[in-house]
């Protein structure tokens, strides 16, 4: 007789915080079904459970910890990764009970704790893992990561002490990744790191070789190569420094998505100068002008902070005065939290909560409103979109200026007949403040 084929250990995996750390969490499950576990859906499934957490502000961190809390409950074997780990007297002090804390980006110290706690069960035919790795995306979009940590000292950030200086991956390596995924069928690749424009100085910008020519790993030689490919490239945390502007035409040519994420923080010269932040005497005014000029389809979204410690009245309208002018496409704003460890926190002249959140919805206020007249020009124009989701006769998609769970989305009515991960094209019927309504273009 033969005899039973063993069980295959199971871990589950509860992955928050950025899409940088949900990379993270991808790595560490490819690694791990590479060794024949499997990933339980549930924690009464798991064997063990794991926590990949963020650690980034208060809420994040409050988050984290519920959720090491629920899942020692719920299952009551936790390992804690991810950048809440960098700290782990915070863990430990309400959580004693967790089997392992390890910190950010450590993917042997997990999987030598897993070992440790469920140790393997190898066998080749547990052991089949597809070439593009284990996704917790849905099947037509990836993010690839192509740097970890930040080599930057913003006063309100502690990323470098928890994720370490810039690391970039050579570029044929991110490259072949990349080309592997797009041949599983992803249709849209989404480039985040820290600081996306530094990509390559760590490694001068070395040159490896890749589909039989050499590429140096730089910013812009990783979008000409990814423009390649024939996916759709959205490029997310790019910092406004000069050489961005080579990346423009690459938009205009249709090479990769007219789309940039790029972390402004604020509008005022002195605010940005008291958080630290890289190009901050840049004119970034004048950079999204020229942008704009040679790129008109070009969407940019960013995020902002008010409520810095010593922001003025007079800063705080600097800001809404930039972003008039500056008409950012998809924009969010959050009012300043204290976190352990920053520069920030001994900046005098702390901002009242009660003022943080009437300048939050003040600025909001003025987002929407650029928001809504922006998308209301894209009425009546065609519009290639990704399929996210169809629900009877309603598609959900997004069109080249709407990454998935950040920006908006494009309402596709009698859309029953599309499907989930393909391209559609479509006519723009209505515009709401952030989403558009469309039919299917004939």
């Amino acid at each position: 007789m033969p005899r039973p084929a063993p069980r295959a250990p199971k871990v589950g995996f509860v992955s928050l915080g950025c899409p940088k750390a949900l990379v993270d969490s991808e790595r560490i499950l490819t690694h791990l079904r590479a060794e024949g576990y499997a990933v339980a859906p549930t924690y009464d499934d798991a064997d063990v459970v794991v926590v990949n957490t963020c650690g980034f502000i208060d809420a994040a961190i409050d988050e984290s910890l519920d959720a090491i809390g629920e899942a020692l409950e719920q299952n009551g074997r936790v390992i804690v990764t991810g950048c809440l780990g960098a700290r782990p007297e915070r863990i430990l002090e309400r959580h004693p009970r967790v089997l392992k804390v390890t910190g950010a980006h450590a993917y042997e110290d997990v999987i030598g704790a897993v070992h440790e706690h469920l140790p393997p069960q190898h066998d080749p035919f547990l052991d089949l893992v597809p070439p593009q790795g284990v996704k917790l995306t849905p099947r037509h979009y990836a993010y690839v990561k192509i740097a970890e940590g930040c080599n930057h000292k913003c006063s309100f950030c502690i990323i470098p002490s928890m994720r370490g200086r810039l690391a970039s991956r050579p570029i044929d390596e991110v490259l072949r990744e990349s080309e592997k995924l797009v041949h599983a069928g992803v249709k849209e690749l989404l480039i985040i790191s820290q600081d996306t424009s530094a990509y390559g100085s760590d490694l001068k910008y070395a040159g490896r070789e890749w589909r039989g020519s050499m590429r140096e790993t730089r910013f812009l030689d990783l979008a000409r190569g990814l423009g390649e490919l024939g996916a759709w490239v959205r490029l997310h945390y790019v910092y406004p420094y000069p050489h961005v502007d080579d990346v423009i035409p690459l938009m205009a040519e249709g090479k990769i998505l007219p789309y940039l994420d790029v972390p402004f923080q604020h509008g005022s010269p002195s605010v940005l100068k008291r958080m630290k932040r890289p190009a901050h005497a840049e004119n970034t005014l004048a950079r999204i002008r020229a942008w704009r000029t040679t790129c008109p389809e070009l969407v940019i979204r960013s995020t902002f902070i008010v409520g810095f410690p010593g922001e003025t009245d007079a800063e705080f309208d600097e800001l809404l005065a930039w972003l008039n002018e500056a008409q950012l496409d998809r924009v969010g704003c959050f009012t300043y939290s204290p976190v352990e460890g920053a520069t920030a926190n001994a900046l005098p002249d702390a901002v009242p909560d009660e003022v943080k959140a009437e300048r939050q919805a003040r600025f909001m206020e003025r987002a929407q409103a650029i928001s809504a007249a922006r998308l209301a020009k894209r009425v009546g124009t065609r519009m290639r979109v990704l399929v996210d989701r169809v629900d009877g006769a309603l598609a959900i998609a997004r069109g080249p200026g709407d990454a998935p769970e950040i920006d908006g989305v494009v309402r596709i009515r009698k859309g029953g007949k599309l499907a989930v991960g393909e391209f559609a094209d479509v006519e723009i019927t209505a515009a709401d403040a952030y989403d558009l309504d469309a039919r299917v273009a004939t």
